[in-house]
Formats: structure tokens, C-alpha cells, sequence
């Protein structure tokens, strides 16, 4: 697709249909785009590449932009390959081009593109470095580990756009989820399914760039992935400050469940009813073995509380759940109180390894008590589970 941004600035990136996971893990109903930029001014710059699935598209849409003119610079924000498959062929293809990346990208760029002859041919940018285009100029801004270590993004002060890489990005294509953010009525969903499984462990630095860019003028946000944001910026900058601040978004009870047989999880509905009956504003129950792992990170960031309902299994927790936890691990959960529900037919096991996980998070706290049930939820156990509703809305 190309898209006329402004009077200079076009939109060449493309939209994949077809993919089945992101990075390999992450379903993408809606598909991805993968955003790529260029600036046509007195000198020429192209902002990206795109994923080596989309080649063919890309290099026709970017014959098609060029209007016949030989691009000056390739500028390279972020290494990842879905971005930057297409690198080692603009340099062959435009032979007096410039590569313009962040010194930490360009000393990656070898493992990547080996044998690459890249000698005199880049510009290593660091913090406030500008390149000047003509009317249009960019500001480099470095954004160690949001996602990765080399990532820079640019601001471009003639249009008041901030090229943000990975930040501010999200799941699904333009052709699906339409081409601005006030056209994605499911922006924040898959925006926040998006930063916390892609960005997510990383809120320091997320919030050292905010801090960053606080001060810009910025009018329009062009990432690698998602739309191109224009209306209600304050409405994206305040979500991304809530999200790397690990603070609850909203005010409710995640409870996520790891069930064998269904016994765990009839307990874990039971309790869902009961704190709906206590007054609970919001209560969302996932089966875990039959949902997307990456929409219920995502929800346990979400909210406020959190309760995890699991089966024992081979002296330990029900895999599907010690796979959510481990997840919630690696992203950097924290900052949460959560309860506990376990069963077990002989030796319940379950409760022990959620609480030695959970308590090997920042600042995660588990409420008391832990419900334990065998094999099936009987009417003696419903005062512990009145009681563990009671300490979730105390």
C-alpha cells in the first residue's frame, strides 16, 4: 500500500494475511503490517524495510514511490528482521545509498547480512543527532531494549512525527484493522495484547522514552507495526505510561485457570459468581488450556487482582498453568495481589509451586487464604471460597 502522509512523507509498507505466528508464538487473526517509510525531499530517505515475506510487494511499492529518484538513505530503527529483511538488497540495488543507523545497530548489522560491503557506506547516529533532509529532518532519540538493544526512533519536526519502531505498535493488518488509529475500534485490545508480550518486560525503559519524548511536538505516530496514529495522542501516551508503570489498568479480578478434568474449573466458576454477588465490578474467567496465552498476559496486566486456579500434576502445577506463570515471569509481572485455588486428588501440590512462582515476582503479594479442593468442589468448601472472595475485595 501507498499512502500519501504528507506533502513529502509516503507510506510503502504491506500487509501479511497469511502469517500464522508472530515471532513464531503469537496468533495473529487480523495478520500484521509491517510499516516502511519514505521521505522525499532534497534528499531521499527510506525508513525502514519490511519482512522478506513481503519482498516482492515491498520492492514494487518502493520502484513505484521513488518516481524514478535514487533514495540517499536507508534509515534502519530497529534490527529486527521483520523490519530489516530487505537491507543487504538496497545496498546492492542503490550503490551510492547511505545506511543510517544507531553505532549498537551497526555493529549487529554483520550477523544478519555477513559479507555485506559496508565500508564507507553508513552513519552511525547516537542521541540528538539529526539528519538533514531538506524541509525535513530527523532527530534521533535512543530506545535501548524497547524491544532491543539497538533500537533508535526519529522525530521528524516538519510533520511533528515521532517514527516510533516498535513502540506504540500493534497486532493486525491496516487492510483489517484500517490505516489510522481512530479507524481501530480495537486499538487498546490488541495494543496492549501487543505491549505487554512484546515490549512488556521492559517498563524502565519505556518509561525513560516517555520521558524523552514528553517534550516534542508530536502530531503523529509512525511505528513498524499497526496504525499510524494521529487524533487523541494523549489517549496512546497515557495507556503506554500505565502499562510500563506496571500499574492495573482496570479495576477487576483476573482468574485464570489450568483445569484436568473440569473439577478446577467448576470451582473457579463458583467463585467468579460469588465475587459477582459480593459486588465485584469486573470478574473475567479464561480456561487456560483452551485460550491464547498471549490475551491472558495480556489480562492479568490488565487487572488489578488476580486468581490462579490450578489442577496438581506430576508432584507439581497443571503445565498450562505453569506456563502462564512462567510467562508472567519473563514479562516482568508485578505490583499485583493474587489468590490462590488448587486442587488435588492425593497430594495437592499445585498451591505450593503458584506461591513459590508468584512470590519470585516484584512486589506480588498472595492473599490468604489458599483454597484447597479434592477432585471435586463439595459444600464444605464453599466457605473458603467465600472467604478468599472476601479477602480479594477487602
Amino acid at each position: 500500500m501507498i499512502k500519501q502522509l504528507s506533502n513529502s512523507v509516503k507510506y510503502i509498507g504491506v500487509d501479511d494475511l497469511d502469517l500464522d505466528l508472530f515471532e513464531s508464538q503469537y496468533i495473529v487473526p487480523e495478520g500484521i503490517a509491517y510499516n516502511s517509510y519514505l521521505i522525499l525531499d532534497n534528499k531521499t530517505a527510506i525508513l525502514d524495510t519490511v519482512d522478506v515475506r513481503k519482498a516482492y510487494e515491498w520492492k514494487s511499492q518502493l520502484a513505484d514511490a521513488l518516481e524514478g529518484r535514487q533514495p540517499d538513505y536507508l534509515v534502519v530503527h530497529h534490527l529486527e528482521p521483520d523490519h530489516s529483511a530487505l537491507i543487504g538488497w538496497v545496498l546492492e540495488t542503490y550503490p551510492n545509498l547511505t545506511l543510517v543507523a544507531g553505532a549498537k545497530a551497526l555493529q549487529m548489522l554483520p550477523q544478519f547480512f555477513e559479507g555485506a560491503s559496508l565500508e564507507g557506506r553508513t552513519q552511525a547516529m547516537k542521541e540528538g543527532d539529526v539528519l538533514d533532509l531538506g524541509e525535513h529532518s530527523l532527530r534521533f532519540i535512543a530506545a535501548p531494549m524497547v524491544h532491543w538493544p539497538e533500537v533508535m526512533l526519529s522525530y521528524d519536526a516538519a510533520d511533528g512525527a515521532l517514527y516510533s519502531a516498535d513502540a506504540f505498535g500493534k497486532f493486525g493488518a491496516l487492510s483489517k484493522c484500517g490505516f489510522y488509529g481512530r479507524d481501530d475500534e480495537d486499538w487498546t485490545c490488541e495494543g496492549r495484547r501487543y505491549y505487554f508480550n512484546i515490549v512488556g518486560k521492559y517498563g524502565a525503559q519505556v518509561q525513560a522514552l516517555l520521558k524523552k519524548t514528553a517534550p516534542l511536538d508530536i502530531k503523529t505516530i509512525r511505528p513498524l507495526h499497526g496504525p499510524v496514529l494521529e487524533d487523541n495522542l494523549v489517549d496512546y501516551l497515557t495507556l503506554y505510561d500505565t502499562w510500563s508503570s506496571y500499574k492495573p489498568e482496570t479495576d477487576g479480578i483476573f482468574i485464570a485457570c489450568a483445569s484436568i478434568h473440569g473439577g478446577t474449573l467448576a470451582a473457579a466458576e463458583k467463585l467468579q459468581e460469588i465475587l459477582l454477588a459480593k459486588g465485584a465490578p469486573r470478574v473475567v474467567l479464561s480456561d487456560l488450556s483452551r485460550s491464547d496465552i498471549a490475551e491472558n498476559v495480556e489480562d492479568a496486566f490488565r487487572h488489578s487482582k488476580m486468581v490462579v486456579a490450578a489442577a496438581s500434576y506430576d508432584a507439581g502445577i497443571f503445565t498450562p498453568m505453569h506456563d502462564f506463570l512462567h510467562r508472567l515471569q519473563v514479562k516482568g509481572y508485578a505490583n499485583r495481589t493474587v489468590g490462590i485455588l488448587e486442587n488435588g486428588s492425593w497430594a495437592p501440590s499445585a498451591g505450593r509451586v503458584a506461591r513459590e512462582m508468584l512470590e519470585g515476582m516484584k512486589n506480588v503479594s498472595v492473599l490468604e487464604p489458599v483454597v484447597t479442593i479434592r477432585s471435586r468442589m463439595k459444600p464444605a468448601d464453599l466457605p473458603a471460597l467465600e472467604a478468599l472472595a472476601g479477602a480479594l475485595l477487602a
